[in-house]
């Protein structure tokens, strides 16, 4: 993540140039594309990485994990349907990227992440951007009980059960998107938690992500 965080023309150039190729890909909750435009995809990488920032690919961010290829960051957060004022629970902060999508949706963003260095690096770093998100280090699998509930959950890595305590802490008429499977490539699930409680869920194509881990990050 970058010290001087400068966003130039050439930036904003190529960030137009990327929602064009994600609309083309068939996202079209405009807001989702107008967040992507916005935000300098860049400031979230290593700065070796900064000519690749906007291709639509996912790169390393250190810890074992990634930040999202921008279309699937489309792709989940449209899934997710999310409105202005909705209290979001993200399980795998990561670089904060996804997270800052979310806030500048207007979402009110809480995020978990595991791994300790990660999440260190992300709150200092977020501290300095302009987005208000909530970040906690702890375990994705429980969630955050004392903020619960949420009218949208999403989680960014390969989970191979969907955890019960995430569907208690789910409004009735919320949504909760998550990569389900054991496997390296897993579908993604959008999971509707009906008024009477009840679950209902849909499959959306398939994708790779590295795997949601269970108890507390110490390295």
């Amino acid at each position: 993540m970058q010290a001087n965080m400068e966003d130039t023309y050439r930036h904003k150039g190529l960030r137009k140039q990327l929602v064009e190729g994600i609309r083309q890909k068939g996202i079209r909750d405009e807001a989702v594309l107008a967040a992507i435009e916005k935000i300098p995809r860049h400031f979230f990488m290593d700065s070796s990485f900064l000519e690749f920032a906007y291709q639509d690919k996912p790169f390393p961010i250190g810890s074992g994990q990634t930040i999202s290829q921008p279309y699937t960051v489309a792709f989940q957060t449209e899934l997710l349907q999310v409105k202005k004022g909705m209290k979001v629970l993200e399980i795998g902060t990561g670089s904060g990227y996804q997270a800052s999508v979310l806030s500048e949706m207007g979402a009110r963003v809480f995020s978990i992440e595991r791994q300790r260095k990660l999440f260190q690096r992300t709150k200092e770093f977020m501290g300095r951007f302009r987005y208000p998100v909530k970040l906690f280090l702890g375990d994705g699998y429980l969630g955050l009980p004392t903020f619960a509930p949420f009218d949208r959950i999403l989680i960014t890595a390969a989970a191979p059960e969907i955890p019960q305590a995430l569907l208690e802490q789910l409004k009735p008429n919320g949504i909760l998107v998550i990569p389900h499977g054991k496997d390296d490539i897993q579908n993604m699930l959008q999971i509707m938690k009906q008024a009477d409680g009840t679950i209902r869920s849909e499959t959306h194509g398939t994708f790779r992500f590295v795997p949601l881990l269970g108890d507390l990050g110490n390295d």
